[in-house]
């Protein structure tokens, strides 16, 4: 039986890595998850890598969130003075 090759991470990588699939696993979903590890200062591209699944679709999931803010936020009453 042939050794099972092991592939070397950086520990750093490992560990944003492994906080990345709990925050996946804790997240009610996977736009709650992007939304978080945006405003933590990652990118659509680092997300997608660390998420499992496309730039696109993170980059799409940014913009409606963005969309949505504005809307609500456009939508409230003045506040009273």
């Amino acid at each position: 039986m042939a050794a099972r090759k092991t592939i070397s991470m950086d520990p750093h990588e490992e560990m944003v890595r492994l906080l990345a699939v709990q925050l996946r696993r804790s997240a009610e979903s996977q736009t709650a998850a992007i939304m978080e590890l945006s405003k933590a200062g990652f990118g659509p591209s680092r997300i997608a890598e660390l998420l499992g699944t496309s730039a696109h679709t993170v980059s799409v999931t940014l913009d409606l969130a963005k969309r949505r803010a504005k809307k609500e936020r456009s939508g409230r009453a003045p506040a009273a003075s």
